[in-house]
């Protein structure tokens, strides 16, 4: 009786079809079309027995034409059948720079004490973190020393850092009534999942929502912050579409209403300068392994005048907002690889503008029906996500991915899911074009070779899976 009522306290909050947010216990509707079942296009388009078979067997059974188209036409292949993979995940995670590993590898060889020590090897230790704080802080526009500076954590990445924001802010107003939060409909999970919560604990929240490019409408934020509203946010740039979010803007609007705004700005760190302070935002989160750091550290920054509560406890590290000892080395490497790209900056952005521009030119040539979702909006320079009208993307994923292209259905984080991503049905886009959306992300060590190769394996699995 209790699940039923949560259903109607549900459907009364947000009265369209598909929620953002929902009560726990709300089943989910099963959708076939994602599991490579009866009526998925490209079962028809490979003439394939129309019944309910898992998409790992219909893969299995083009494991082998697939991988012989890709092979086709002069490409180069080991001797098994295998092919040199191409790597278009940058979104998700990015390949060390040899300078990162060389200096963390110093660092674990003769950094190896405590920072919290007392000893001389701990306050060396302590210095090496602290420097590398400033550095950071400021490549990211912050101020982390002298009076009134800010502060800035380090976490275990991205995912981390959002919780610590949202949950941190909330926390600092556990003894006032439960207020509200405003986000937009294309944040990361790792936003998604805390509001979420807060919900849950009786807080409300507030969808932002967001054009057919997926970029916020900043006119509807002013209706939204009201006076129990105790944070908002929206994220610097997407991670499925690179649409960039006029956080500015956004951050002006609510400090004239004295709320403090959060912004992820996880996919921007290392592609696009970021000035923390000039943005005006109260929080911002990033994670080394996006711009060729190690995985496993992240930060948060926090304006000097934030009020924010730890999520843990049992240390007096990090101003106890973050108790725990740091790992020396891996402050180090996301230190090393912000110093890296500021000096390859320039390049670094012509770079990736360039070959995404000669990637997305090369597909539609040969897939004039190609659609690329939040064209019409600024884009962080090397984020791709394209439809191919009439597949399903799981199941184009899993043959390119025999083929040797690496990419993805959405964020990394998600992509064990099979339901159909929430940034892109936000932006209005059809189900059938939602579904048959992948994301193709490039970095710094993709080359113009690796692109134009990308384009023709994904062009003849395309046609193949088509029938065409």
């Amino acid at each position: 009786m209790a699940q039923v009522k949560k259903r109607r306290r549900a459907s009364q909050r947000s009265p369209d079809r598909r929620p953002l947010f929902r009560c726990r216990g709300r089943p989910k509707k099963r959708d076939d079309s994602r599991t490579g079942k009866e009526g998925c296009p490209a079962f028809a388009a490979l003439g394939v027995p129309r019944k309910p078979v898992p998409v790992r067997g219909f893969v299995a059974v083009f494991r082998k034409s697939t991988i012989r188209i890709a092979l086709a036409q002069g490409s180069d292949a080991a001797d098994n059948g295998n092919v040199d993979a191409i790597y278009l995940d940058h979104n998700a995670t990015t390949p060390v720079h040899p300078e990162v590993v060389e200096a963390m590898s110093r660092c674990w060889r003769q950094g190896y004490a405590n920072p919290a020590s007392q000893h001389q090897l701990g306050q060396k230790a302590r210095r090496v973190v602290e420097d590398a704080r400033e550095e950071i802080a400021e490549i990211l526009g912050a101020n982390v020393s002298g009076a009134r500076s800010d502060r800035l954590i380090f976490t275990s990445g991205g995912t981390e850092a959002n919780n610590l924001a949202l949950f941190g802010i909330a926390r600092a107003f556990q003894k006032e009534p439960a207020g509200r939060v405003v986000v937009s409909a294309v944040e990361h999970a790792s936003v998604l999942e805390p509001a979420q919560h807060l919900l849950d604990l009786g807080w409300g929240v507030d969808s932002l929502g967001v054009d057919s490019d997926g970029v916020a409408r900043v006119e509807m934020l002013d209706g939204l912050l009201r006076p129990e509203t105790r944070l908002v946010s929206v994220m610097l740039g997407n991670h499925e579409t690179g649409a960039l979010q006029p956080v500015a803007r956004l951050a002006q609007a609510c400090n004239a209403a004295g709320v403090p705004m959060h912004t992820d700005a996880v996919q921007v760190a290392g592609k696009l300068p970021i000035d923390f302070r000039g943005l005006g935002v109260a929080a911002l989160s990033v994670a080394a392994h996006k711009f060729r750091g190690p995985l496993g550290i992240g930060a948060l920054l926090v304006r000097e005048d934030v009020r924010l509560e730890p999520l843990h406890f049992g240390g007096h590290q990090q101003w106890g907002l973050r108790p725990g000892t740091e790992c020396v080395p891996l402050v180090v490497g996301m230190a090393t690889a912000l110093r890296i790209w500021r000096r390859e900056r320039e390049a670094h952005f012509s770079h990736l503008l360039r070959l995404r521009d000669r990637f997305e030119a090369g597909l539609r040539a040969g897939f004039p029906d190609l659609v690329v979702n939040g064209s019409g909006a600024e884009r962080l320079p090397q984020t791709s996500n394209v439809a191919f009208s009439g597949l399903d993307g799981q199941v184009l994923l899993m043959a390119l991915d025999m083929a040797g292209v690496a990419c993805s259905v959405g964020s990394a984080c998600s992509s064990g899911s099979s339901e159909l991503s929430p940034t892109l049905l936000a932006m209005g886009l059809p189900k059938p074009v939602v579904a048959s959306s992948l994301r193709f992300s490039l970095g710094a060590t993709t080359t113009e070779a690796e692109i134009d190769e990308a384009v023709r394996r994904i062009l003849l699995v395309v046609h193949e899976l088509r029938g065409s």
